[in-house]
Protein backbone atom coordinates (compact mmCIF):
# COMPACT_ATOMS: atom_id res chain seq x y z
CA UNK A 1 0.00 0.00 0.00
CA UNK A 2 1.28 3.37 -1.00
CA UNK A 3 -0.14 7.22 -0.76
CA UNK A 4 1.98 10.62 -1.36
CA UNK A 5 5.25 8.66 -1.65
CA UNK A 6 4.93 6.46 1.60
CA UNK A 7 5.02 2.67 1.28
CA UNK A 8 3.60 0.38 4.34
CA UNK A 9 6.21 -3.15 3.20
CA UNK A 10 6.44 -5.84 4.97
CA UNK A 11 9.33 -7.08 7.38
CA UNK A 12 11.41 -10.25 4.79
CA UNK A 13 13.95 -10.88 7.77
CA UNK A 14 15.83 -9.25 10.37
CA UNK A 15 19.11 -10.17 11.11
CA UNK A 16 21.87 -9.88 13.75
CA UNK A 17 25.36 -9.37 13.00
CA UNK A 18 28.59 -9.69 14.69
CA UNK A 19 29.68 -10.87 18.62
CA UNK A 20 28.72 -8.85 21.29
CA UNK A 21 27.67 -9.26 24.87
CA UNK A 22 23.52 -9.33 25.32
CA UNK A 23 20.86 -8.32 22.74
CA UNK A 24 22.46 -7.74 19.27
CA UNK A 25 23.81 -3.99 18.52
CA UNK A 26 23.87 -4.83 14.69
CA UNK A 27 21.09 -6.19 12.44
CA UNK A 28 20.38 -5.83 9.15
CA UNK A 29 16.70 -5.46 8.39
CA UNK A 30 15.41 -6.57 4.95
CA UNK A 31 12.44 -4.73 3.68
CA UNK A 32 9.52 -5.76 1.04
CA UNK A 33 10.89 -3.25 -1.77
CA UNK A 34 8.58 -0.05 -1.46
CA UNK A 35 6.03 0.47 -4.99
CA UNK A 36 6.44 4.59 -4.67
CA UNK A 37 8.27 6.08 -7.55
CA UNK A 38 11.74 6.57 -7.61
CA UNK A 39 13.39 3.22 -6.66
CA UNK A 40 14.20 2.45 -10.46
CA UNK A 41 16.89 5.56 -9.74
CA UNK A 42 18.04 5.42 -6.31
CA UNK A 43 21.67 6.90 -6.04
CA UNK A 44 23.69 4.98 -3.08
CA UNK A 45 23.96 8.12 -0.40
CA UNK A 46 20.70 9.22 -0.33
CA UNK A 47 18.40 7.30 2.93
CA UNK A 48 14.63 6.64 4.06
CA UNK A 49 12.83 7.64 6.84
CA UNK A 50 11.49 4.30 8.44
CA UNK A 51 8.54 4.14 11.03
CA UNK A 52 7.08 0.72 12.48
CA UNK A 53 3.20 0.41 11.98
CA UNK A 54 3.19 -0.69 15.52
CA UNK A 55 4.12 2.52 17.35
CA UNK A 56 1.13 4.17 17.18
CA UNK A 57 1.05 7.45 18.99
CA UNK A 58 3.73 6.15 21.47
CA UNK A 59 7.05 7.38 18.79
CA UNK A 60 5.30 10.16 16.12
CA UNK A 61 8.67 10.39 15.02
CA UNK A 62 10.33 7.78 12.13
CA UNK A 63 13.99 7.19 12.41
CA UNK A 64 16.07 7.76 9.14
CA UNK A 65 18.45 4.87 7.74
CA UNK A 66 21.24 5.26 4.86
CA UNK A 67 19.91 3.06 2.40
CA UNK A 68 22.65 -0.04 1.99
CA UNK A 69 21.52 -1.73 -0.71
CA UNK A 70 18.52 -2.29 -3.18
CA UNK A 71 17.56 -5.29 -5.13
CA UNK A 72 14.63 -6.25 -7.46
CA UNK A 73 12.22 -7.11 -4.60
CA UNK A 74 14.06 -5.97 -1.65
CA UNK A 75 15.13 -2.97 0.49
CA UNK A 76 18.01 -3.29 2.37
CA UNK A 77 19.34 -1.24 5.79
CA UNK A 78 21.70 -1.76 8.38
CA UNK A 79 21.14 -0.78 11.74
CA UNK A 80 22.89 -0.12 14.93
CA UNK A 81 20.37 -0.29 18.34
CA UNK A 82 21.39 2.90 20.02
CA UNK A 83 17.84 3.83 21.67
CA UNK A 84 14.64 3.44 22.35
CA UNK A 85 13.54 3.39 18.63
CA UNK A 86 16.50 1.53 17.08
CA UNK A 87 16.07 -1.20 19.86
CA UNK A 88 11.99 -1.50 19.08
CA UNK A 89 13.19 -1.94 15.57
CA UNK A 90 15.57 -4.40 15.81
CA UNK A 91 12.77 -6.68 17.67
CA UNK A 92 10.77 -6.33 14.45
CA UNK A 93 9.84 -10.13 13.38
CA UNK A 94 9.01 -11.33 9.37
CA UNK A 95 5.76 -9.88 8.62
CA UNK A 96 5.65 -7.08 10.89
CA UNK A 97 4.37 -3.68 8.72
CA UNK A 98 6.85 -0.66 8.33
CA UNK A 99 5.85 2.61 7.25
CA UNK A 100 8.96 3.60 4.85
CA UNK A 101 9.26 7.12 2.97
CA UNK A 102 12.25 7.59 0.24
CA UNK A 103 14.31 7.55 -1.60
CA UNK A 104 15.07 10.74 -0.19
CA UNK A 105 17.78 13.45 -0.21
CA UNK A 106 21.06 13.05 -2.70
CA UNK A 107 23.34 10.62 -3.74
CA UNK A 108 27.32 10.28 -3.75
CA UNK A 109 29.03 11.53 -7.04
CA UNK A 110 30.33 8.21 -9.21
CA UNK A 111 32.52 8.75 -11.97
CA UNK A 112 33.39 5.63 -13.46
CA UNK A 113 36.59 6.87 -14.85
CA UNK A 114 38.16 8.59 -11.81
CA UNK A 115 39.90 6.49 -9.06
CA UNK A 116 37.55 7.20 -6.35
CA UNK A 117 38.24 6.78 -2.24
CA UNK A 118 35.86 6.20 -0.10
CA UNK A 119 36.64 6.63 3.52
CA UNK A 120 34.31 4.91 6.36
CA UNK A 121 33.92 5.54 10.09
CA UNK A 122 32.10 2.90 12.19
CA UNK A 123 28.30 3.18 10.65
CA UNK A 124 29.72 5.10 7.98
CA UNK A 125 30.01 2.33 5.45
CA UNK A 126 26.49 1.36 5.19
CA UNK A 127 25.64 3.44 1.86
CA UNK A 128 29.00 2.09 0.65
CA UNK A 129 27.54 -1.26 0.44
CA UNK A 130 25.62 0.34 -2.43
CA UNK A 131 27.90 2.30 -3.80
CA UNK A 132 30.04 -0.41 -4.73
CA UNK A 133 27.59 -2.74 -5.95
CA UNK A 134 26.41 0.03 -8.31
CA UNK A 135 29.68 1.34 -9.72
CA UNK A 136 30.74 -0.27 -12.77
CA UNK A 137 34.30 -0.57 -12.11
CA UNK A 138 35.12 -1.35 -8.76
CA UNK A 139 38.76 -1.69 -9.63
CA UNK A 140 38.59 2.38 -9.43
CA UNK A 141 38.00 2.07 -5.67
CA UNK A 142 39.60 2.04 -2.30
CA UNK A 143 37.80 1.95 0.94
CA UNK A 144 39.62 2.98 4.11
CA UNK A 145 37.30 1.59 7.28
CA UNK A 146 37.56 2.64 10.65
CA UNK A 147 35.60 1.02 13.43
CA UNK A 148 35.88 0.48 16.96
CA UNK A 149 33.45 -2.93 17.77
CA UNK A 150 34.49 -6.00 16.03
CA UNK A 151 34.59 -5.85 12.40
CA UNK A 152 31.73 -8.75 12.14
CA UNK A 153 29.66 -6.32 13.10
CA UNK A 154 29.45 -4.37 10.12
CA UNK A 155 28.33 -5.76 6.37
CA UNK A 156 32.35 -5.63 5.17
CA UNK A 157 33.02 -8.96 4.17
CA UNK A 158 31.21 -8.97 1.18
CA UNK A 159 33.28 -5.27 0.33
CA UNK A 160 36.53 -6.91 0.70
CA UNK A 161 36.07 -9.31 -2.00
CA UNK A 162 34.74 -6.24 -4.60
CA UNK A 163 37.65 -3.56 -3.90
CA UNK A 164 40.96 -2.80 -1.90
CA UNK A 165 40.23 -2.87 1.66
CA UNK A 166 41.50 -1.70 4.56
CA UNK A 167 39.94 -2.04 7.89
CA UNK A 168 41.27 -0.53 11.17
CA UNK A 169 40.35 -1.60 14.29
CA UNK A 170 40.43 1.80 16.96
CA UNK A 171 41.49 0.79 19.88
CA UNK A 172 43.02 3.23 21.74
CA UNK A 173 43.96 7.37 21.44
CA UNK A 174 47.12 6.18 19.38
CA UNK A 175 45.26 4.44 17.27
CA UNK A 176 43.01 7.06 15.82
CA UNK A 177 45.96 9.83 15.88
CA UNK A 178 47.76 6.81 13.39
CA UNK A 179 44.66 6.50 11.45
CA UNK A 180 43.89 9.98 10.78
CA UNK A 181 47.76 10.67 9.80
CA UNK A 182 47.20 7.67 7.28
CA UNK A 183 43.78 9.36 5.61
CA UNK A 184 45.44 12.64 5.41
CA UNK A 185 48.55 10.89 3.36
CA UNK A 186 45.96 9.59 0.98
CA UNK A 187 43.67 12.33 0.90
CA UNK A 188 46.58 14.12 -0.68
CA UNK A 189 47.72 11.54 -3.25
CA UNK A 190 44.43 11.56 -4.32
CA UNK A 191 44.22 15.46 -4.77
CA UNK A 192 47.49 15.33 -6.88
CA UNK A 193 45.91 12.61 -9.12
CA UNK A 194 42.85 14.64 -9.61
CA UNK A 195 40.71 11.36 -8.03
CA UNK A 196 37.74 11.85 -5.71
CA UNK A 197 37.28 11.57 -2.21
CA UNK A 198 33.91 10.34 -0.53
CA UNK A 199 33.25 9.84 3.22
CA UNK A 200 30.72 9.00 5.76
CA UNK A 201 30.80 9.04 9.81
CA UNK A 202 30.74 10.70 13.19
CA UNK A 203 31.02 14.29 12.62
CA UNK A 204 34.27 14.52 14.19
CA UNK A 205 35.95 12.20 11.86
CA UNK A 206 34.01 14.19 8.85
CA UNK A 207 35.28 17.34 10.20
CA UNK A 208 39.13 15.87 10.25
CA UNK A 209 38.38 15.09 6.48
CA UNK A 210 37.09 18.19 5.64
CA UNK A 211 40.29 19.72 6.63
CA UNK A 212 42.58 17.41 5.18
CA UNK A 213 40.50 17.85 2.09
CA UNK A 214 40.83 21.42 1.73
CA UNK A 215 44.17 21.91 2.54
CA UNK A 216 45.68 19.74 -0.26
CA UNK A 217 42.11 20.86 -2.76
CA UNK A 218 41.04 17.21 -2.77
CA UNK A 219 37.70 17.08 -4.68
CA UNK A 220 35.55 15.14 -1.83
CA UNK A 221 31.91 14.50 -0.37
CA UNK A 222 30.78 14.40 3.16
CA UNK A 223 28.02 12.40 3.91
CA UNK A 224 26.58 13.91 7.04
CA UNK A 225 24.75 11.84 10.05
CA UNK A 226 22.15 14.06 11.67
CA UNK A 227 18.92 13.61 13.63
CA UNK A 228 16.12 14.16 11.62
CA UNK A 229 12.27 14.71 12.27
CA UNK A 230 9.90 14.68 8.39
CA UNK A 231 13.15 13.67 6.23
CA UNK A 232 11.67 15.93 3.81
CA UNK A 233 12.40 19.59 4.74
CA UNK A 234 9.43 20.57 6.70
CA UNK A 235 10.40 20.53 10.12
CA UNK A 236 13.85 22.47 10.01
CA UNK A 237 15.09 19.73 12.29
CA UNK A 238 18.24 19.10 10.85
CA UNK A 239 20.19 22.38 9.68
CA UNK A 240 24.00 23.09 8.60
CA UNK A 241 25.32 26.23 7.45
CA UNK A 242 26.77 26.80 4.05
CA UNK A 243 29.91 28.98 2.70
CA UNK A 244 30.44 31.11 -0.01
CA UNK A 245 31.35 28.30 -2.30
CA UNK A 246 27.33 27.64 -2.07
CA UNK A 247 25.87 26.88 -5.88
CA UNK A 248 22.89 28.89 -4.79
CA UNK A 249 24.38 32.60 -4.20
CA UNK A 250 21.32 33.91 -2.22
CA UNK A 251 21.87 30.90 0.37
CA UNK A 252 25.60 31.64 0.81
CA UNK A 253 26.12 32.01 4.34
CA UNK A 254 22.99 30.38 5.48
CA UNK A 255 21.88 26.84 6.74
CA UNK A 256 19.79 24.65 5.14
CA UNK A 257 18.31 21.60 5.44
CA UNK A 258 20.65 18.24 5.49
CA UNK A 259 17.64 16.03 4.51
CA UNK A 260 16.50 17.76 0.92
CA UNK A 261 19.78 19.43 0.36
CA UNK A 262 21.83 16.23 1.68
CA UNK A 263 22.96 14.13 3.44
CA UNK A 264 25.71 14.22 0.60
CA UNK A 265 27.46 18.00 0.35
CA UNK A 266 30.37 19.16 -1.05
CA UNK A 267 33.15 19.42 1.28
CA UNK A 268 34.10 22.93 0.45
CA UNK A 269 30.14 24.32 0.50
CA UNK A 270 29.28 23.76 4.58
CA UNK A 271 30.70 24.48 7.81
CA UNK A 272 30.78 21.29 9.84
CA UNK A 273 29.78 22.34 13.71
CA UNK A 274 31.65 21.14 16.93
Amino acid sequence: MSQSGVSEVSVVDNVPFGRTAGAPQFFALRLEKPDTPGWENWRPGQFVMLRPSSWGLDMPWGRPFSISRVSSRELVLFIQAVGRGTERIRDLRRGDLVRVWGPLGNGFAMDPKVPTLLLAGGMGVVPFVGYVEKHPRPAELTMIFGHRMPEDCYPVETLGERIELEAYHEASPEDLEWFLRHIRSRITAYAASKGLVLACGPQPFLKAIQSYALECGARAQLSLEHRMGCGVGACLGCVCSTTDKWPVASKAGQPVQVCNHGPVFWADQIVLGD
